[in-house]
């Protein structure tokens, strides 16, 4: 018998300026006592006007904050403050770190998880995964939920609103799908869920791509603007659905693998990851072989939004050879990098880092 393969996506994803507003019709299903989890400064720009928005709808939410860092004992310490509450659901509202308190909280409590996300520097707004560290941001574990969060709700007037370079940084996260899901189908690879993808996964991230070159650069330009435009929606659509989707079921490979070396980094561990992941997407197509007008474009792309596409440009002045195969070398410890159709050496990744990092 052929071996199974698996689609998974949030159950809804609602989307545009004022969405927010809708939340209490969206979870009112899931019995009368939420429970919010969202951080300090969140909860200061936003808790009342939530609250209000589920008591609206004949809610009594509980709201818990996040001191810090996204551990094992902060989650444990959440669950444990609402576990006599009842609660039939999590909304975790915020940006990343609150989205991955509030899906460890959910699934320490048993119950689905709705993300609210407040800026889109990332797609993981739509995925199962929950990214756990330890107090010194050193990431331990990536544990997944037994399904994706119900509601995926973006208000992009509250992304409009959001410094620019948080939506900068989830177009580098995004425009990796389509190159990795590319690479994990060509190979034996396997996606997040386990299987060998559908091609419905490599279709949405290749329109994650598109999307991102058509869309990009005036929805970024709106962004900064504070403004909500059809480009800024689109590309909101591209950073959170799109890529979310299209990585979860078309698979990871080299970029983002890259960035468990990044995290090590001299002066690059303090980067956004969707920074790491637009540099470390210029070196797998190099280590791919891949033409080199198309990596040229790919840079020429980079460049124009603004993200970075040397080490220098990610913090690393000056990165010495030790230290480039110090990044290849922790880099060979990822499981993503056995989705790649043709395996790669710790010497081919230097070889490849120091191909892009010698471009002009």
């Amino acid at each position: 018998m052929r071996a199974l393969r698996v689609f998974a996506g949030p159950l809804r994803y609602v989307q545009g300026p004022g969405a927010l507003d809708q939340l209490g019709g969206l979870v009112a299903a899931y019995g009368p006592r939420p429970v919010v989890v969202t951080d300090p400064f969140v909860r200061d720009l936003l808790g009342e006007r939530v609250e209000g928005v589920l008591r609206g709808a004949g809610l009594r939410p509980e709201i818990r904050v996040l001191p810090g860092e996204i551990t094992a004992a902060a989650a444990d310490e959440i669950a444990a403050s609402v576990a006599e509450v009842g609660a039939g659901l999590v909304i975790g509202l915020g940006g990343g770190k609150a989205l991955d308190a509030g899906k460890a909280v959910s699934l320490r409590l048993g119950v689905p998880v709705v993300t609210v996300p407040t800026v889109a520097s990332n797609d993981s707004p739509t995925s199962k995964a929950v990214a756990m560290y330890d107090a010194g941001h050193r990431m331990v574990s990536v544990d997944q939920l037994s399904a994706n969060p119900h509601a995926v709700v973006v208000d992009t007037a509250l992304i409009a609103a959001a410094p620019v370079d948080f939506l900068r940084a989830g177009v580098g996260d995004a425009v990796s799908k389509t190159f990795e899901a590319a690479a994990c189908a060509a190979g034996t690879g396997v996606t997040t869920l386990g299987t060998r993808p559908l091609r419905i996964g490599a279709a949405i991230a290749a329109a994650a791509y598109a999307t991102l070159r058509a869309h990009a650069v005036p929805g970024l330009s709106a962004c900064a603007r504070g403004e909500v435009t059809p480009d800024l929606e689109a590309l909101v659509e591209a950073v959170v659905l799109l890529s979310g989707m299209g990585f979860e079921n078309g698979g990871l490979s080299l970029a983002h693998s890259l960035t468990r070396g990044l995290m090590q980094a001299r002066g690059a561990s303090s980067a956004l990851h969707g920074q790491h992941v637009a540099w470390a997407t210029l070196v797998q197509r190099v280590a791919e072989y891949a033409p080199d007008d198309e990596v040229a474009e790919l840079r020429g792309f980079l460049r124009e939004v603004g993200l970075p596409v040397t080490l220098p440009g990610l913090g690393m002045d000056a990165p010495t050879a030790d230290e480039i195969r110090g990044i290849a070398r922790v880099t060979m410890t990822a499981p993503h990098l056995a989705n790649l159709a043709r395996p790669v050496t710790e010497g081919d990744l230097v070889a490849a880092i120091l191909e892009v990092e010698g471009a002009p």
